[in-house]
Order: structure tokens, then sequence, then C-alpha cells
């Protein structure tokens, strides 16, 4: 076979594999030991909801403060003392009482006291307890919240990383094929060196890209499963792409996204019972500054000054030094401390729904604008370009242009069309609700 020829029949048999190559997935690893496991959006939050540990770490919390208010209903205890002696026998020099002692002509008395909450302790103690297993659901929310936006961001993210991966894959495949048929024929002086080494760099710069991205996908697949609670394993996504070309970011009105936010952000609803529980707390610290009152009765045998003595008892402590000037001073200004925080909170919730629904318009407008069929029409140039530059149609320079350029394009492509789902999803992060 003639040489041109032969080196024809190589580019046609690269030609071929190429195009079976460009079919295949990108391999992300040692997947031959790994299993992976396809995922609806749906099923990823099902699992969620069933395995995170922090959900049910938060679940037990609530359990904790409802248990809290059991408490804190309860009436303290009444108290009883008994005495009986004396200890050590006595003896009456005078004859009266021969011998007393701890069994015999002995001294006893009962003292049954009860403390007396005044100044409404108790109620406010309730209240309090009451507040913070409300916080406690609301801090649940939040976390459930968190922890699912981070989910859905990771779920996309993975996907159209995934996408853009297969990108690679597709470069490297080709070009590491025609690197070895370029070194089979470099010897033999059919092709020039550096043109072998040119493609031989390019293809180096496209693993070591190729290698930073698939770190990034198995970083984000880390999380992601940490979050679903499941064993390493490959995961994935499998989004529901005509859902998500229907979205539509004026599906709502500002103002109804933002009255949303305001009933639903958990966020929001903990820095209102936060400042309502340091007003409860101040109210309580305020009572604490009346003592209590212990009431009892009592009952002598021979300790009175006639047999059999009884008597009732109060007892009260005196606030001359301490009526909790500390607490009280501390919970006024934690007052003050929490309403500021709760009106930042507030502050916030407006700007960053408007701002969230102005991405969205931008991310819509951008991705409008692509041509639905130019992903196809660049793919079957690429392939063109190959078989062109095979039969030298094109030189080395324009066949690595434009394969950077399909590269390039290509990631903008799926890096804008996350950029809209992400858009999407931070609304619903910031209203509090699935809106989309």
């Amino acid at each position: 076979m003639q040489p041109i020829k032969r080196v024809l029949f190589i580019f046609l048999m690269i030609n071929t594999m190429s195009s079976t190559a460009l079919a295949q997935p990108p391999s992300t690893g040692a997947k031959t030991t790994v299993d992976t496991l396809s995922l609806k959006l749906e099923d990823a939050e099902n699992m969620f909801l069933k395995n995170n540990l922090l959900l049910l770490s938060q679940k037990y919390n609530i359990d904790v403060q409802k248990a809290l208010v059991i408490q804190a209903k309860l009436y303290p205890n009444p108290n009883i003392s008994i005495y009986n002696g004396p200890i050590l026998p006595i003896h009456d020099a005078q004859g009266r009482f021969d011998s007393v002692g701890f069994l015999k002509k002995n001294d006893y008395g009962i003292n049954v006291s009860q403390l007396i909450i005044l100044a409404g302790k108790r109620n406010k103690s309730i209240k309090v307890a009451e507040a913070n297993a409300k916080l406690a659901e609301y801090q649940f929310y939040d976390l459930l919240r968190t922890l699912k936006y981070t989910l859905r961001s990771d779920f996309f993210n993975i996907y159209y990383l995934q996408q853009s991966a297969k990108v690679y894959a597709k470069e490297i495949s080709a070009l590491q094929q025609i690197v070895a048929a370029f070194n089979q024929q470099k010897d033999k002086g059919y092709i020039a060196e550096k043109e072998v080494v040119r493609i031989q760099a390019q293809l180096y710069s496209l693993q070591s890209e190729y290698n930073d991205l698939i770190n990034q996908i198995n970083d984000t697949e880390s999380e992601l499963r940490l979050i679903l609670q499941i064993k390493p394993i490959y995961i994935n996504p499998i989004p529901n792409l005509d859902a998500i070309e229907k979205l539509n970011p004026l599906q709502y009105p500002l103002a109804t996204l933002i009255d949303t936010a305001y009933k639903n952000r958990t966020d929001l609803q903990i820095a209102k019972q936060t400042t309502d529980i340091s007003k409860l707390n101040y109210n309580y610290q305020k009572a604490l500054a009346v003592p209590d009152l212990t009431a009892g009765l009592s009952y002598q045998k021979y300790g009175g000054y006639v047999e059999s003595f009884q008597s009732a008892n109060l007892a009260i402590d005196l606030p001359f030094f301490s009526r909790n000037q500390g607490n009280i001073k501390s919970a006024k200004s934690t007052i003050n401390m929490n309403a500021a925080s709760q009106k930042s909170i507030e502050a916030s919730v407006e700007e960053q729904v408007f701002r969230a629904v102005q991405k969205s318009i931008d991310n819509q407008k951008m991705y409008k604008t692509i041509d639905a069929k130019f992903p196809k029409d660049f793919e079957r140039l690429l392939n063109e370009v190959l078989i062109n530059y095979q039969k030298r149609n094109i030189g080395l320079l324009d066949f690595l242009d434009f394969y950077d350029s399909y590269k390039q394009n290509t990631l903008q492509l799926n890096n804008i069309q996350y950029n809209r789902v992400q858009a999407f999803e931070d609304i619903n992060f910031y209203t509090g609700a699935t809106m989309y």
C-alpha cells in the first residue's frame, strides 16, 4: 500500500472510532468498582427526607424542647421533715425524767411545707418554654430549607458538569487516536514531528482541564451523598428537561413572591421568634425579682412550751441585696439586640427576592438567544472538520482552533443552562417555598 493511501486509511479508521467515541459517556474514575445511581429529583428529595441525620437530630431537638414545656408546667413538690431526739440519752438530775433517749420518752416533730411561686413565675416560665419549642420547629424547617436548596443545586450542577465532561471525553478520545496514529507514521516521515507535538500538547491541556472538572464533579457528588446519607456511589442525575424548558421567571408577580417570602421564610420566623423569646425572658427575669413564699405546718410533741404543740409558719427571702438586677438589664439589652437582627433580616428579604427574580430574567433572556439547532449543527461541523483535517483540506491550527471553539461553546451553553436553573432555585430559596 502506498504511504499516502496508508495515512488516509488510518485517518478513516480514526474517524470511524472517533464517531463511536463521541457517543460514549465520560469516564469519571474507577466506575468499574463503584456502582452508579440514577436519580430523579423527586426521588433524591424523598431519600433526603428519610435519611438525613441533621434533620433527624433537629427533630429530636423539638422533642427536647417540648419535654421542657412539660417540666415548666409542673408545680414544686411539697417538703416534709421529721425529727426525733435526743440522740444521746439525757439524765434529769431533779428526777422528773429518769432516762430520756432516742427511743424512750423522746421528743419528735413533723414539719410540712410548700413553696408558693409568686409574681406569675410559673406561667411566664411556661410561655418561655413554649416559645423555645416553637423556635426549635422553625429551626428544623430552616435547616430543611437550606439542605433542600443545597441538594437541588448540587443535583443540577452535577448534571450540567457531566454534560461538560462529555465534551472533554469526546475531544480527548479523538485526539488520543490521532496521536496514536501520528506516532506510528512520524518515524516513517509521513507526518511532521512538530504537528504531532502540537496535537499532544493540546491533548495534555484537555486532559488536565478534564481532570479538574472530574474533581469538581466528585466533590459535588460527595456533598450530595452526605445530604442523602448514602454509601459512596456515583450519582447520575436525571432532570425533567421538559419542565425545565417551561420555566418562566414572569410566572409570578414580584409582589406575590415578596409576600410569600414574608410568610414562609423560616430565617425570618426564627428572628421574630427569638425577639419574642427575649421579651418573654425579660418579663420572667422581672418576676424573679419577687421572692417566693414558703408556707408550712409543724407539730412538736415536747419541743414547744406546751405538750403536742402545733404551729403554722411562713418564710420569704428579703430582697435587700439581690433583686435580679443584672439579669433584668441583660434581658432588656437582649431584646434590643434581637430586634435589630430581626429588622436586618426583614430589610434583606425584598432585596434578595428582587435580585433572584432579576437574575432569572437575565438568564432567561440569555437562554432564549440560543438557537436550539446550534449545538447539533456545531457537533456535525466538528465531525466534518475532523474529516477535512484528515484529508489535509484544512491545516493544524484551523483544526485545533475549531476544536477549542467547540469545547468553549459547549461549556458556555451548559453554564448558561445551569445558571438559568439555579436562578429559579434561588427564587425558591429566598421565598421559602417551592414556587418552581
